[in-house]
């Protein structure tokens, strides 16, 4: 099932979409809306079928040998009714005729909230002419012999980085999806999503002393993209990392400003405020932000925008999972809140317009509002002159694990790379820092913003009530005012 196809053209992504999908069941436009039809005439508002395909494919090198290797082909239907604020959903991994049906008798049963006329559905099939990614086979981009030789080439050439490495870990992961979404208004969309990552894990040692060092790289195209010089990128980054933390002294402990750098940092955005601005959240009132839109919220200058519409990015969709086109949402304006993350039925109940955020994990998932790529706009400050601000702080160049409570926004952060700063100068590494505080505040603390906007190589993956989706994160360097740093070592 591995066939490499181009399928760059919207005619070409319904054609396979379908072939995929609507073949094994011998179906056409007619079939699929039939059923949307009985969902309508028995008194459903609204909802969905969601066919997906989905064609994994995973390799982990470590200690110079292969030891796992999976492979993966999945396909199903979800059929989901919508009453009210009520979701129903039945599933089956059986694409047979019958099997769809049974799932949409079952979602009726559950949902029916009265009895309905027979409702005629025109169909209104929507396949954008604009993808943001190519829809080729990135399994079937390199061989399996090319696969292995790639982790054992990154592996080779961490190890030549640095003697002191115990252990490299490599790890290589590509999807291809196939999506058809028909809604009960008649809008059917498709969508083919590729989508690669390659990670490097190593552990040095000096002295009785062990740490680790990471890097990853990501996105919605060919396993063909990691060439050496992607190669060579990683290592040197797993490496420094480690070869950083070897050197690190105990962080110190305190309120004290904090620079954040640009990219991956941007997590600490996505988990303490990004959530808090998904329309879930805000229908029930149990967001920091609910029923805050035009009120203050952060600092003059900031602005957080989510954008699925970002070529080749990990978070980016042509289509969201309920076949809204995904675009640029403003949440955050100078400041200011402007807006709320939607899918179809929370902007619905709050009146207002789907925003391209309804996701989910698989057709045996409901629909949640989620993030794509969601990132703090750039500034005006060189990111030296806003580490030269610091007379007595901390640097955080990147982050680890981290914890968040949506309805306060209050998080703990692990950093996986940080500085002491004195004097408007890095000093050394530290280890064991820990970031604390909540969302909103700390939003309202940025003092400094960086003209080096970057986003994440590609590596996020987010979690919401059980269901995990590719997203992106992003920001330039900031200057917050003051945060909580817990460390293991007190402030001098």
């Amino acid at each position: 099932m591995g066939f490499l196809v181009r399928v760059n053209e919207a005619s070409d992504r319904w054609a396979v979409a379908t072939r995929l999908l609507w073949q094994p069941l011998s179906w056409e436009e007619r079939d699929a809306l039939r059923v949307a039809e009985g969902l309508l005439a028995s008194g459903v508002a609204d909802g969905d079928l969601y066919f997906q395909y989905r064609h994994a494919e995973s390799w982990a090198l470590e200690e110079g040998i292969v030891k796992t290797g999976s492979f993966s082909i999945d396909a199903g239907v979800g059929v989901r009714a919508i009453v009210g604020d009520q979701q129903a959903l039945a599933y089956t991994d059986v694409l047979e005729p019958e099997a769809v049906v049974s799932a949409a008798q079952t979602v009726r049963a559950i949902a029916r909230s009265g009895s309905g006329g027979v409702v005629a559905v025109a169909p209104r099939r929507f396949v954008s002419d604009q993808a943001y990614y190519a829809a080729d086979d990135p399994l079937a981009s390199l061989s399996s012999e090319a696969k292995v030789d790639l982790l054992h080439r990154l592996e080779a050439k961490a190890r030549a980085l640095d003697g002191r490495l115990d252990q490299v870990i490599a790890h290589l992961v590509a999807v291809w999806e196939a999506v058809i979404v028909v809604r009960l208004d008649g809008t059917i969309a498709c969508d083919i999503r590729p989508l690669v990552r390659l990670s490097l894990t190593v552990i040095a040692h000096e002295a009785g002393r062990r740490e680790v060092g990471s890097a990853g790289i990501g996105g919605r195209y060919l396993l063909t993209r990691f060439d050496e010089a992607v190669l060579d990128q990683l290592a040197r980054q797993a490496v420094h990392q480690a070869e950083v933390n070897l050197a690190a002294r105990p962080a110190p402990a305190g309120v004290m400003p904090v620079v954040l750098g640009p990219g991956w940092p941007g997590v600490l955005l996505h988990e303490a405020v990004g959530h808090g601005l998904e329309g879930d959240f805000n229908r029930k009132g149990v967001s920091a932000y609910s029923g805050r839109i035009g009120e203050r919220v952060a600092a003059p200058g900031v602005t957080v925008v989510d954008h699925g519409a970002i070529a080749e990015r990990r978070g980016s969709l042509t289509i969201d999972d309920e076949g809204t086109p995904t675009g640029e949402t403003v949440l955050i304006e100078d400041g200011v809140l402007v807006g709320y993350l939607h899918d179809q039925i929370n902007a619905r109940l709050m009146g207002m317009r789907p925003t391209g955020n309804g996701r989910r994990e698989s057709y045996a998932h409901l629909t949640l509002p989620r993030m794509t790529n969601t990132y703090l706009c750039p500034g005006p400050y060189d990111p030296q002159e806003i580490i030269a601000s610091l007379d007595r702080g901390l640097y955080a160049v990147q982050f680890g694990g981290g914890q968040v409570d949506i309805t306060s926004g209050k998080f703990v952060f692990e950093m996986s790379e940080a500085y002491w700063v004195e004097k408007g100068k890095i000093q050394y590494p530290v280890k064991g820092a820990t970031l604390i505080g909540d969302g909103p505040e700390v939003m309202r603390q940025v003092t400094m913003v960086g003209n080096d906007w970057a986003l994440d190589p590609g590596i996020g993956t987010c979690g919401k009530e059980g269901q995990s989706v590719p997203v992106g994160v992003g920001q330039p360097t900031l200057r917050i005012e003051q945060m909580t740093v817990g460390g293991t070592a007190a402030k001098e």
